[in-house]
């Protein structure tokens, strides 16, 4: 989470698109690939958002976009 005015944001939300989150940090594929999301490439993660992709797979999103921060220092 990222400093802001006293209070903390997180860098990646799950609203944000799964690619936009893999293109602006690479870093998080590994993340993805490990919570069972592997299909980075597939169609659905160019416009399926982080929650949609989480649900899709029977993934806690809430852990899901706790690991992607942890990862990008968030």
């Amino acid at each position: 989470m990222l400093p802001i005015g006293g209070f903390f944001i997180m860098a990646i939300t799950k609203d944000m698109s799964i690619l936009e989150v893999v293109q602006k940090y690479p870093d998080t594929v590994d993340v993805f690939v490990n919570a069972g999301m592997g299909c980075l490439g597939c169609a659905a993660a160019h416009f399926e958002n982080i929650e949609q992709g989480a649900m899709a797979h029977g993934i806690d999103v809430d852990q899901l976009v706790k690991d992607l921060n942890t990862v990008v220092g968030a």
